[in-house]
């Protein structure tokens, strides 16, 4: 027989336990989170920069559109609604619910998320076009107008509240906003343009009338601004009509001019339905008869809202009205000549060195 060996009993397994992680792998693990932030970050840099040109237009659309959130503040009530700036109550940035709150400070607070969003649009259009270094400086720097603007406009808004609404303050805010809609339409127009000197595409007479167009724009803007303020709307229902003048001669006044600007627009299509088969001064004509309609429906808006008592939608409509008829006048104005390509430096050779005789 074999001996049989004694056997030991075997040990139970004990648990492992988890393994403590490194202090590298937190670090990694930042380090991963960190390299896709900056992956995405430089995807939508080069998106936009490949998409610059709907990078402009999206400006263009919200500095028309903020016309109306701002026309809503005022034509309801709400230019106080926020009681103060940059705050909207003292300690709060947005609006408060309690018992007595109603839909003003909503409504101011509403717009001001507006600017934001405008301001972030502003700075891209700054990054696309400041940072192509093949077009003018004229034309990088005119991308910043836009985020300039902006910042104006914040600054006056706040102003606006701390100061409660004053008229001329009041008017500038709105005049700066149709300055800022007239720069976004040439930003988006000499996109598709090149940087060498402007080439006129109409005769004399009739460029001259687009300068006048131009002109008969401005002072249209003013005295509708002007008969606005004399109106009922001023922004807050505590502070009245703003303008101590006559509300039916500023109408008068405002139509009159307006009368002038329409027959001006007429001569200008008129004068430019020859020029209809010519591809590069047609589009003129084109722009033109857009404004016409613009003209038109901004005009009949107009005498509804004098008619029916100055209702607060017809009111707002009329002020972003007013936008596209800035962007309109701009582009007839644009659209009288043309800029090719710039033409490339050319190197001169440089000057042989002097021999002196021996």
């Amino acid at each position: 027989m074999t001996a049989q060996l004694p056997t030991t009993p075997a040990t139970p397994a004990t648990p492992t336990s988890p393994a403590t992680p490194t202090p590298e792998e937190p670090r990694r693990g930042r380090a991963r989170v960190v390299d896709l932030v900056v992956r995405v970050w430089r995807a939508l840099l080069a998106w936009l920069v490949d998409h610059r040109y709907a990078v402009l237009v999206a400006n263009l659309v919200g500095q028309i559109g903020i016309v109306g959130t701002g026309g809503a503040v005022r034509l309801t009530g709400s230019g106080l609604g926020c009681s103060t700036w940059p705050q909207c109550e003292p300690g709060s940035f947005v609006p408060q619910f309690h018992a007595a709150v109603t839909y003003h400070p909503f409504v101011e607070f509403g717009n001001r998320l507006m600017t934001f969003v405008l301001g972030f649009v502003a700075i891209a259009v700054a990054y696309v076009v400041w940072r192509d270094r093949t077009r003018a400086r004229s034309f990088r720097l005119l991308g910043w107008a836009p985020l300039g603007g902006v910042a104006a406009q914040a600054l006056i808004g706040g102003v606006l509240v701390l100061l409660e609404l004053p008229p001329i303050l009041v008017s500038l805010h709105f005049l700066i906003s149709m300055a800022l809609v007239a720069l976004s339409l040439v930003l988006v127009h000499r996109d598709r343009e090149g940087d060498g000197p402007p080439v006129a595409l109409l005769d004399g007479a009739t460029r001259a009338l687009t300068h006048v167009l131009a002109v008969l724009l401005v002072v249209v803007l003013v005295l509708g601004t002007l008969t606005t303020g004399a109106g009922p709307h001023s922004g807050d229902d505590e502070v009245g009509y703003r303008l101590a003048v006559d509300p039916l001669l500023m109408t008068k006044i405002h139509a009159a001019a307006v009368w002038a600007f329409a027959a001006v627009l007429l001569v200008v299509v008129w004068r430019t339905r020859a020029a209809a088969g010519r591809p590069d001064a047609a589009r003129t004509h084109r722009a033109a008869l857009v404004l016409v309609a613009l003209t038109v429906l901004q005009g009949s808006i107009g005498y509804v809202q004098t008619a029916t008592g100055l209702p607060v939608a017809l009111v707002n409509l009329h002020l972003v009205g007013a936008a596209l008829l800035t962007a309109g006048t701009t582009r007839v104005w644009l659209c009288g000549r043309r800029r090719d390509e710039a033409a490339p430096a050319v190197p001169t050779a440089p000057a042989a060195p002097a021999t002196t005789p021996a």
